[in-house]
C-alpha cells in the first residue's frame, strides 16, 4: 500500500456562482507560500490584473465581462450607444478563481525526468524545488497551461494545495480566506456529491447554464483534483473544453516504437547475413 492509498484524496470545488472577485484567495496564497509579486498590470480595461496562472500567480481570479450581445439579449442597449450613457448593469460579470487542477493523470508528473514532481499522500501533485532542474518538460506536459518556470530562477512553480498546511491538518490558505465559500476544500468524493447537488439546486431555480467542469473521472485527465461549477462554456473562462493529458498515448507510442525498432534490427541482421553469404 502506498502513502497515497492511506489518505482520502482531497481537493477543491470552486463554485463560481458565488465568487465576488475579491481576490482574497490570491493574496492569501501569495502571503502563505511566499509567492513573489509580479507587478500590477491592468489588462486593458479589465479588473483582472494577473491574467493567467503562472510561476508567480498560483491563484488567478478571472474577470469575464459579458455584453448583452454576448448573452443573446439584443433588446438591451449597449454602453455608449445612441444615448451615450454607460449602463454597466446591462453587463454580466463572471468571476472564477482558477488554480492547478492536480489531475488524476498528471502529464507534468509523467514527463518529469528528475522526480522533482511527486504525488503526495493526499493525492495532490507537488514540485520539489531542491530537485527541479528547470528542464521545462512539465510546462508542455500540462494540458491546462498551469506550470511555468520563474524568470531569473529557471525552476518550475505551481500550486501545492498548501501541502505544508495539509500535513498539519489545516485547510489551504486560499479556501480559508474565501469569504463566500466559493472555494471549498475537502475530501474529493464528498465535494463531487456536494457539487452535483448544487447544480441541481441552481437548475431548480432556473439557472440552467450551471454545469460542472473537471469532476468526471472518465475525462481526458482522469478527473481533476480541483474542479469547478461554471455558468457558461469553459472557453469563456479560459479553460480548455476537452483537456487531454499529452502523455495519454505514450504507452502505445513506446509499444509501436519497440515494434519498429525490432523490425529495423531484423532487417539489419538479415542484410548483414546476406552480405556474409
Amino acid at each position: 500500500m502506498t502513502a497515497y492509498d492511506e489518505q482520502p484524496r482531497v481537493g477543491f470545488f470552486t463554485d463560481t456562482s458565488v465568487c465576488i472577485g475579491c481576490k482574497a484567495c490570491e493574496v492569501a496564497c501569495k502571503e502563505w507560500n511566499g509567492v513573489p509579486d509580479d507587478g500590477f498590470n491592468l489588462l486593458g480595461t479589465s479588473f483582472d490584473n494577473t491574467g493567467e496562472l503562472g510561476a508567480n500567480s498560483w491563484r488567478h481570479v478571472a474577470f469575464v465581462e459579458q455584453a448583452p450581445v454576448d448573452l443573446g439579449m439584443p433588446g438591451l442597449q449597449r454602453p455608449g450607444d445612441a444615448s451615450g450613457e454607460e449602463t454597466r448593469t446591462d453587463f454580466r460579470w463572471l468571476m472564477s478563481s482558477d488554480v492547478c487542477k492536480h489531475c488524476t493523470r498528471a502529464g507534468c508528473l509523467d514527463v518529469c525526468p528528475t522526480g522533482a514532481l511527486f504525488r503526495t499522500e493526499f493525492g495532490t501533485v507537488v514540485v520539489q524545488q531542491d530537485i527541479c532542474n528547470g528542464c521545462g518538460y512539465c510546462v508542455s506536459g500540462c494540458p491546462y497551461g498551469v506550470i511555468e518556470r520563474r524568470e531569473g530562477d529557471g525552476r518550475a512553480w505551481k500550486c501545492t494545495l498548501c501541502y505544508d498546511r495539509l500535513r498539519d491538518g489545516l485547510e489551504p490558505a486560499c479556501a480559508k480566506a474565501c469569504p463566500t465559500d466559493s472555494i471549498q476544500f475537502g475530501v474529493l468524493d464528498e465535494l463531487r456529491e456536494r457539487a452535483a447537488q448544487r447544480v441541481e439546486d441552481l437548475h431548480a431555480r432556473g439557472v440552467t447554464s450551471a454545469r460542472l467542469y473537471g469532476e468526471d473521472p472518465d475525462d481526458g485527465v482522469g478527473g481533476d483534483g480541483a474542479f469547478f461549477l461554471l455558468l457558461d462554456e469553459p472557453e469563456v473562462y479560459g479553460l480548455p473544453p476537452d483537456p487531454v493529458v499529452p502523455t495519454r498515448d505514450a504507452p502505445a507510442m513506446w509499444r509501436y516504437a519497440g515494434i519498429a525498432a525490432s523490425a529495423l534490427v531484423g532487417i539489419a541482421v538479415s542484410a548483414f547475413a546476406g552480405r556474409r553469404r
